[in-house]
């Protein structure tokens, strides 16, 4: 598979150079961390590969952005922190140019058949088919953001909208990539979807994100049920239910550093 037609090309053991699909929204020299965020968790996946099974699932996973993502090649390194035969916590760290940049996090519980007593999830979203594509390049300039189909489910209104995200490009050239590293690699995007303000006057990149998972997400689309709540003194906070066709499998949040941007 060429270049093109993906996110990232591998380059080594754990190393993988970003192709211009992972251009970032706020700054056109970075990476998007929503393509990143799938990375990790195909490192993860790649990991656990190697070991032997454990009829485990990933259900929460947590990414502590600690600097801008260059766009430039990264190092990933995986670990296990605790291990466990019913409960593991797996780490993983991106490092470019010799400095971390993430550090995820990622907590696998045992997989039971719990579906008598399983209950309690939102409605499921309309289905993509059924809605129009969204031009979100209007809003959001980078190559991340034009790499993405995106359907509003209903018109936005200042901190809240809902709409479906897929992608028609490979996470990893040349590698198969599970159906969770997919859906992960769209969900970043919640937060440009639910603007509050436009980002041409205010900056709300977010510090990290945390995924909690009652379901394994499956299929080509990632849905977004987005609420977004600026606070009165610089922090922010995107609140996201997400879905697959089928209905939510679990949420997220993004923690945000709210300010105007210089001259605005």
């Amino acid at each position: 598979m060429a270049s093109e037609d993906s996110y990232y090309v591998p380059t080594g053991e754990g190393r993988y150079k970003p192709t211009a699909h992972t251009g970032g929204a706020w700054h056109r020299d970075e990476q998007h961390f929503s393509p990143l965020g799938g990375l990790l968790v195909h490192a993860m996946d790649r990991y656990l590969a190697t070991r032997p099974p454990t009829g485990m699932v990933m259900s929460r996973i947590s990414f502590d952005i600690l600097g801008r993502p260059a766009l430039d090649e990264c190092e990933i390194t995986v670990e296990t922190v605790r291990p466990g035969r019913t409960i593991q916590l797996l780490e993983a760290v991106a490092r470019i140019g010799g400095r971390p940049v993430v550090r995820a996090r990622a907590w696998l519980l045992v997989s039971l058949d719990t579906a008598a007593v399983a209950g309690g999830a939102a409605e499921r979203l309309p289905a993509p088919e059924t809605l129009e594509r969204w031009p979100m390049t209007d809003l959001w300039p980078g190559g991340y953001i034009a790499s993405v189909d995106v359907r509003q489910v209903a018109p936005p209104r200042p901190g809240r909208a809902a709409a479906w995200v897929a992608t028609d490009l490979a996470l990893v050239a040349g590698e198969t990539s599970s159906a969770l590293a997919s859906y992960v690699a769209l969900v970043d995007t919640a937060n440009g979807i639910a603007v509050r303000q436009p980002p041409t006057a205010w900056m709300y990149p977010n510090v990290d994100l945390t995924l909690h998972f009652h379901r394994q997400p499956e299929g080509r689309w990632t849905g977004l049920d987005t609420s977004v709540t600026f606070g009165p003194t610089g922090q922010g906070l995107t609140s996201t239910v997400l879905h697959d066709l089928a209905g939510p499998v679990g949420t997220a949040q993004q923690m945000l550093t709210v300010r105007p941007l210089p001259g605005s």
